[in-house]
């Protein structure tokens, strides 16, 4: 049988696996995906959302997770306070997590809040502190990166969403749903990507 690819619109509170060997009965991708022999390509952290790409080709997993690859993975953060533009250069040029050094990314403030649905729970929000919207594309996947580097920048994550992978795009899903690659975009994902920025692949506006 030939191998599925899937795209998955992952939620807030989600593990990224198909049992949750805690026992503590968290939701799984098991309560959203119906489809055997598929597995995730990449993590994102229970309390994030966002696209996730699921394939049953160990061949293709290996290479979408390879860092030599360099597959650019397209970030939204909502952060505590205002992304200066200082704060973006640093983010940008790289800062030192937990002894190691971030790779260059593309760091800007998104000029409103994206198109996302709102998020369950909501996010806690202090009256006394602002909020900003930052996007970030990184060549790398280290465990809860972007949380750390927006911390080592003074700008605390509140809510993550990963919004692209190479030229997969949130589009057209909502959290919860997936889709089947199409043969166009498995062709995309078996090479490496170039890094480039993301302004065309915008998710167009929910809807209910």
């Amino acid at each position: 049988m030939p191998h599925r690819h899937l795209l998955f619109y992952k939620p807030y509170g989600v593990l990224t696996q198909f049992t949750d060997q805690s026992g503590a009965g968290r939701p799984t991708l098991k309560d959203f995906i119906p489809v055997p022999d598929v597995y995730p390509a990449g993590r994102l952290d229970h309390d994030s959302e966002g696209l996730l790409l699921l394939t049953g080709d160990g061949a293709l997993q290996a290479r979408l997770t390879d860092p030599r690859y360099a597959h650019p993975r397209t970030y939204w953060a909502q952060v505590e306070g205002i992304a200066t533009p200082e704060a973006l250069r640093r983010l940008a040029r790289g800062v030192t997590i937990q002894g190691y050094r971030t790779r260059p990314a593309t760091a800007r403030l998104l000029p409103a809040e994206p198109p996302l649905p709102p998020r369950n729970p909501p996010i806690r929000f202090r009256k006394s502190i602002p909020t900003s919207w930052i996007e970030l594309i990184l060549t790398e996947g280290r465990n809860r990166q972007v949380r750390r580097m927006t911390a080592a920048a003074g700008l605390p994550t509140l809510r993550l969403v990963r919004a692209a992978i190479g030229g997969l795009s949130l589009e057209g899903l909502q959290p919860g749903q997936w889709r089947d690659l199409t043969a166009d975009e498995l062709l995309q994902v078996g090479r490496p990507s170039p890094h480039t920025r993301t302004a065309a692949l915008r998710p167009r506006t929910p809807h209910p």
